[in-house]
């Protein structure tokens, strides 16, 4: 190879459709039948196999994730003022929603068995804060919070439940779909998630007449009258009929995903686990995840800088662990509660390459330049 030739590039998780072209033949009829949008058979079928598929009675095709965690916040009567628990290890998008409720939040700490929110941390908080309106729980990386000991802190305060499981379609909690457990779940499907729609998310409950609610919210608001009438503030939040074609594609490729993930991670681990100073993701008997990023934390002399670096100069993506909420310009004036775990994983931590296209031949590219680095 000319040494200025450059390597084709490895990404950490880019989009994967079905070599079936199943996407293409929900795409097709609704050109076919000219439901371009903004809805139709194919965001009606996303809806009602995605709920099938998690096992909840009722679900919202969205624009995106973080809309769905908008609409849950406002069904959960979340309003000026109120406090709301978020992770602190998390992306924006889990807390964004909050403030557009004009809201509080109040950031709790990660433990290192799960990664996700501390139920310790989360019961130091509701006794600092009582008058709480809701929590919403993280499935980072697609491995589950300690869902448990968390619903039981909460429903012992009867409060609101919302599962921000961006990262965790297809991930299991003893036996049951993540975010299924609270009040409301939420599902990503941007284009890096292990399934994708290139941009959209879902709300789902068992509340039917939440999530009906919430459609009417996403639809402007629109009230059923002969002219636009409008009662309420309203969103224009709803998935198009053709995005959603391309879901109801991916949607039967999920298992299918998970299984290459879990392949990758495994790789990684019995390639890389015997070097000193390197740890992986937190594994836990209840906890089947989808291993949407295989992740790992150094404390050795090798940090993740070296890592970053090494890779990217080889045309290969990598990138930290999420930078805590609490230490963000923009969210850091707000409260914290916990012993800064977060700050260690984000410290330490490493998302390496988790691209369900990739071949042993780029996995092995990415674990002999991160060998060379201990060598």
């Amino acid at each position: 190879m000319n040494s200025t030739e450059v390597k084709e590039r490895i990404f950490l998780s880019s989009p994967h459709m079905s070599e079936e072209g199943y996407e293409l033949d929900y795409i097709k009829e609704a050109f076919d039948t000219n439901w371009i949008a903004p809805l139709g058979e194919n965001v009606n079928g996303f809806e009602k196999e995605l709920a099938e598929k998690v096992g909840s009675k009722a679900a919202a095709a969205l624009s995106s994730g973080t809309a769905a965690i908008h609409l849950a916040l406002k069904a959960a009567g979340v309003g000026e003022g109120d406090v709301v628990f978020c992770p602190t290890l998390t992306f924006s998008a889990t807390a964004n929603p909050i403030i557009y409720q004009n809201a509080i939040p109040v950031f709790i700490d990660s433990d290192y068995e799960t990664w996700n929110m501390s139920p310790k941390a989360l019961e130091e908080a509701f006794v600092k804060y009582p008058e709480v309106k809701a929590v919403i729980v993280v499935h980072l990386y697609g491995l589950s919070a300690d869902m448990d000991k968390i619903m039981s802190v909460c429903r012992k305060h009867d409060v609101a439940v919302i599962e921000d499981a961006a990262e965790s379609l297809g991930t299991y909690y003893k036996g049951k779909h993540t975010g299924t457990f609270g009040d409301y779940g939420i599902f990503s499907f941007n284009g890096n998630k292990i399934i994708t729609t290139s941009g959209g998310g879902m709300l789902v409950s068992n509340n039917e007449e939440r999530i009906s609610k919430a459609r009417f919210w996403a639809t402007q608001s629109r009230d059923q009258a002969r002219h636009y009438q409008h009662s309420e503030l309203g969103f224009n939040y709803r998935m198009s009929n053709v995005v959603a074609g391309i879901g109801r594609g991916q949607l039967k490729v999920l298992d299918q995903r998970v299984e290459k993930k879990r392949y990758i991670l495994e790789f990684y681990k019995r390639e890389l686990g015997g070097l000193e100073g390197i740890e992986f993701m937190p594994s836990n008997e209840w906890d089947e995840p989808n291993y949407w990023l295989s992740s790992i934390t150094l404390s050795g002399k090798v940090r993740p800088i070296d890592i970053f670096d090494a890779l990217e100069t080889e045309n290969i993506e990598s990138r930290p662990v999420w930078k805590p909420m609490h230490m963000q310009p923009f969210f850091e004036k707000y409260d914290f509660v916990g012993e800064g775990v977060s700050e260690k994983l984000f410290e330490n931590g490493v998302c390496l390459p988790s691209d369900t296209k990739m071949t042993d031949e780029d996995l092995e590219r990415v674990i002999e330049i991160i060998k060379g680095l201990w060598r």
